[in-house]
């Protein structure tokens, strides 16, 4: 008894050490898994034209997606409203003067200050092309094939778009700052010139 109970100890314990051998190898991948991943991402950073071409091809074969299917308009809804949150945090000033008072100048013998999203330019493309993937990927499932006329929901999609926008650019020109950087300036010396660099890297 006491043999057999000694050698089912050592067994149970094997068997535990395989388990453990186990999901430390599967850490391991996950880890190695996560760190090329987010390599890939810092790498696609200063390529802004090539990360938005890409996006492009997943928008268009989302796009495909829905129109052979037929179906799926209530994903395509609320893509379409996520895309709009992240469009206006992308046109929106990252303090807003509205709370902390106005940061941005107001007339021509002020300092110049860059205009600073609150969501950033690699940080929307990311979000972006993430829930384009994430929504054509639901669309495989039936369960979220809700039947509904979809017309409805593109008409109050297009009136939510139009009156918030309306708001946006109202804000923007009541607090005098335009959410589009075209260069920064310069100073060559007496004169300051404004130099195209855009808008391409992470803040």
């Amino acid at each position: 008894m006491n043999v057999a109970g000694v050698v089912g100890g050592g067994s149970g314990g094997g068997g535990g050490g395989d388990t453990d051998l186990k999901s430390s190898s599967l850490s391991e991948w996950t880890f190695t898994v996560s760190r090329r991943y987010q390599h890939l991402l810092d790498k696609s950073t200063p390529h802004v034209l090539h990360r938005w071409i890409g996006f492009a091809v997943v928008l268009f074969i989302y796009a495909l997606r829905v129109y052979f299917v037929q179906g799926f308009y209530i994903i395509t809804y609320g893509l379409g409203i996520y895309i709009l949150q992240l469009f206006l945090a992308f046109l929106s000033p990252q303090v807003d003067p509205e709370l902390d008072g106005p940061s941005l100048p107001t007339s021509r013998s002020e300092e110049f200050r860059p205009f600073v999203r609150r969501l950033p330019e690699f940080k929307f493309w990311y979000s972006i092309t993430k829930a384009f993937c994430i929504a054509f990927t639901l669309t495989f499932f039936s369960m979220f094939d809700v039947p509904v006329f979809w017309p409805i929901l593109l008409f109050y999609w297009l009136v939510l778009f139009v009156s918030t926008m309306k708001r946006q650019i109202m804000h923007m020109i009541k607090y005098r700052y335009v959410p589009f950087t075209f260069g920064k300036r310069r100073y060559n010396g007496k004169k300051a010139s404004v130099v195209d660099d855009g808008d391409s890297g992470r803040p």
